[in-house]
């Protein structure tokens, strides 16, 4: 059943009218005390402080606020035929991180299950244009985080973001994803089959109303809400104008964790990753690192589930070892692996099916092999 608070109607009234955005909303509401008296006061009084005479005059306007008014209330009947949940900072379910950020959402379309928002959080977010690398690192990241019973909160962008909530999801956990847009809007539309797994084994959320569209300016806004929903940012990859950058300052002034993983340092992925890092971050190369950083190391309920993770007892005959031994964490292709090896091409062949099976190398395209950290 979709959640509607019951002052919601009010809230979505203030946020159609002309020129009022969630910090003068905000402002407006703890000055007010509700959204309702907000709307009936029938214009601010003059004692109010920083309060403008053309904001006394738009809540003065019978008109505009009619019209508002009736906006909201066929908003209201979108959100329940589409069976999303509306949150305002009246309801109940409203995540309590999102309280004290600067400029927090008076709004929020969710579909899914909201008890993803109750398990400890973690963002992983990074660039769109991601490597090879940085797509497994995310989704491994994702998936050990997911397999501790902790949310993977993440944009639904191509690259990182992607590969972080697939790999939540196929670890059986869940994932958040934030949008930029309206929360009935597949963004971007290759998306829309992993956006229709996360309604169902997550929750996809958003400040916008419902048939937003995804203009470029909104998703430095949502950043804000990605940041504020956990207690750590992960950082994957990010160029140096990477938007990631932008979301971990965002973190830092909200007085989160900032966490980063290491790159090749002749990558334009890696730029950004290791500026954070110069700057503090903390360095990441497992979940355990961030559990680390969250000062979560000791927590029971983490290391309760860590017991319980079955392990990995690989047998490798020499043969095998003496190839594996060949590769590293940078693809080496077929050509270069029997020239180093001096192994038969059919023999090389079989090896290294052995080893992709036991889940210690990765074919890339074009032949190529790259070694996997064991776990």
């Amino acid at each position: 059943m979709p959640i509607c608070s019951d002052t919601a109607a009010d809230w979505l009234t203030l946020s159609f009218l002309p020129g009022l955005g969630c910090t003068l909303i905000n402002r407006l509401v703890q000055i007010a005390g509700t959204p309702g008296a907000v709307l009936r006061s029938g214009g601010l009084p003059k004692t109010f402080p920083g309060i403008g005479p053309r904001l006394i005059e738009l809540l003065a306007d019978g008109k505009q606020l009619a019209l508002a008014r009736e906006r909201a209330h066929r908003e209201i009947d979108q959100v329940t035929a589409l069976n999303i949940s509306l949150l305002t900072p009246s309801s109940t379910k409203y995540p309590a991180a999102l309280r004290f950020i600067p400029d927090s959402p008076i709004l929020l379309y969710c579909r899914g299950s909201l008890h993803w928002l109750e398990n400890p959080t973690v963002a992983i977010i990074g660039s769109r244009t991601a490597t090879e690398y940085g797509r497994r690192v995310s989704a491994t990241l994702a998936a050990e985080l997911a397999a501790l019973g902790i949310t993977v909160v993440s944009g639904a962008a191509y690259g990182i973001d992607a590969a972080a909530h697939r790999g939540a999801l196929q670890a059986g956990g869940g994932t958040v994803a934030v949008l930029g847009c309206g929360v009935d809007i597949a963004y971007p539309r290759s998306h829309a089959g992993l956006l229709r797994e996360i309604v169902e084994n997550g929750l996809v959320l958003t400040e916008y109303p419902v048939g937003t569209s995804p203009d470029g300016f909104r998703f430095p806004a949502r950043n804000r809400i990605i940041s504020g929903l956990v207690k750590g940012v992960v950082v994957v990859e990010a160029t140096e104008q990477s938007g990631s950058l932008i979301t971990a300052r965002l973190a830092l002034d909200q007085g989160r964790e900032v966490f980063a993983v290491p790159g090749r340092i002749d990558s334009p992925q890696s730029v950004g990753t290791h500026r954070l890092i110069q700057q503090g971050a903390h360095l990441v190369h497992t979940a355990a690192d961030v559990l680390e950083g969250l000062s979560w190391g000791d927590d029971p309920r983490f290391s309760a589930l860590q017991a319980d993770k079955p392990k990995k007892n690989l047998s490798v005959p020499p043969r095998e070892q003496q190839l594996l031994d060949h590769l590293d964490a940078y693809p080496r292709d077929i050509d270069t692996i029997v020239r180093t090896t001096g192994f038969a091409m059919v023999e090389i062949h079989t090896l290294l099916l052995q080893l992709e099976l036991k889940g210690l190398i990765r074919q890339l395209p074009g032949q190529q092999y790259e070694r996997l950290a064991a776990e």
